[in-house]
């Protein structure tokens, strides 16, 4: 890009690139830590060479050739010195053999979830595993998402990695056959993905449109490969949330609820391809937890204002959905409709019945939502204990912000 300096273009390439770059290295060499290795390598040497030389036509080209090369470099020395050497010379010999194109890499990230998705892996490192390698989230956000340990959640992706690497476990998308039963496991990974980007876990800012543009890019593909009802849904769910992305957070950052939004920020053509892609999947009559979720946000896209907002709807598909998926966090969802249906006190009941039964006690969205429901019932004091203990628990900073305000509005 014209303008930028050398390292600074490496930078961005990073941000944009790495990932399709690391998963066409783990591709070619059979081996996470070594690709991870081969990837740092080559962007290491673009800030010395493009300097020089210039920035390529094709820079992602140029780092997968440059980390393939390093990663060869790196298995020679090994073969001199170790006792498995046999095992690294047949190694080597494979990867100097190894033929790929520029065409391979679009698929290659897909290939990736699959892999990290795999059934012999242990279903609690599937998920961390994947949303580390193919979208490159911290230990400390994946743990964050999970509301587990970091040291916990780095040693699921440890053990992962080494049992993909000692059971060879192929690094390709499955059969058709094989596909259906695979597919809960890597709709989850993606929705995820995008979760953490529509509402970041940690850090300055609300959003993070990398991971929600990057979720939605899996989405598409995996649509094309197999266009199943709960794939439908699951895109359109995360059209539906993305498109009001620009009306969530105002100029200078700060977190603005979906009743303050201004509606003509939404994107509509993200909601009319959201809400095709919601008629799809409930006309098959075999959608699932994704297809209800995205008909609950169709209703939302879909109505003028908050006050012309079908809650009787909205609540009759979290009935459903509740049902098909019994989970704490989609009755806090439900509670939330409801008390638009018929009233904060409701709302407050169904949140504190969640509470009181241990659930979601270290979730600050729970007791957002109860300093909500007892503020707009004048109960100063108990929406204050309420708000203090949300700001204890959450770790995005606009976030804590608009808490702060709402306590400094209680005084």
């Amino acid at each position: 890009m014209p303008g930028l300096s050398v390292k600074a273009r490496v930078e961005q390439v990073y941000r944009q690139e790495s990932r399709r770059i690391l998963a066409t290295l783990i591709r070619l060499l059979g081996d996470f830590d070594l690709a991870e290795e081969a990837l740092h390598e080559a962007f290491f040497v673009a800030v010395e060479r493009w300097q020089a030389d210039g920035v390529p036509e094709n820079p992602r080209t140029w780092l997968v050739s440059t980390g393939r090369f390093k990663a060869i470099d790196v298995l020679r020395r090994r073969a001199r010195f170790a006792a498995s050497r046999p095992l690294l010379i047949a190694q080597l010999e494979a990867l100097e053999q190894a033929d790929w194109s520029d065409e391979d890499v679009e698929d290659d990230r897909l290939r990736l979830i699959f892999t990290c998705c795999h059934p012999a892996l242990a279903a609690d490192a599937q998920v961390p595993l994947t949303l580390r390698e193919v979208c490159d989230l911290t230990t400390e956000e994946i743990a964050r998402a999970f509301l587990s340990a970091p040291a916990t959640i780095a040693q699921r992706i440890v053990r992962a990695k080494a049992k993909i690497r000692d059971a060879k476990i192929p690094y390709q998308v499955p059969s058709l056959a094989e596909l259906p039963e695979r597919l809960d496991s890597v709709l989850r990974v993606i929705y995820l993905v995008f979760n953490e980007g529509y509402s970041a876990s940690i850090g300055a800012q609300v959003t993070r449109e990398d991971l929600t543009r990057e979720a939605i890019r899996l989405g598409r593909l995996l649509m094309e490969l197999l266009p199943e009802p709960e794939v439908m849904g699951l895109l359109a769910l995360m059209l539906l949330h993305e498109s009001r992305r620009l009306a969530r957070t105002s100029s200078d950052g700060e977190l603005i609820l979906l009743d303050e939004q201004d509606r003509t920020l939404w994107d509509r053509e993200m909601i009319a391809e959201g809400c095709a892609l919601v008629e799809r999947a409930l006309g098959t009559r075999r959608f699932g937890p994704y297809g209800l979720q995205a008909a609950i946000a169709a209703v939302h896209a879909e109505a003028p204002s908050v006050e012309e907002t079908d809650w009787v709807q909205i609540v009759g598909l979290y009935d459903v959905l509740l049902r098909a998926v019994p989970s704490p966090v989609i009755e806090l969802n439900r509670a939330a409709a409801l008390s638009r249906r018929d009233g904060p006190l409701a709302g407050l009941r169904l949140v504190e019945a969640i509470l009181d039964r241990g659930d979601l006690a270290d979730y600050h969205l729970a007791h957002s939502a109860r300093a909500e429901f007892c503020r707009q019932l004048g109960w100063v004091e108990q929406a204050r204990e309420a708000y203090e203990r949300a700001l204890e628990l959450t770790r995005q900073e606009p976030e804590r912000r608009f808490i702060e305000a709402r306590l400094k509005a209680l005084e």
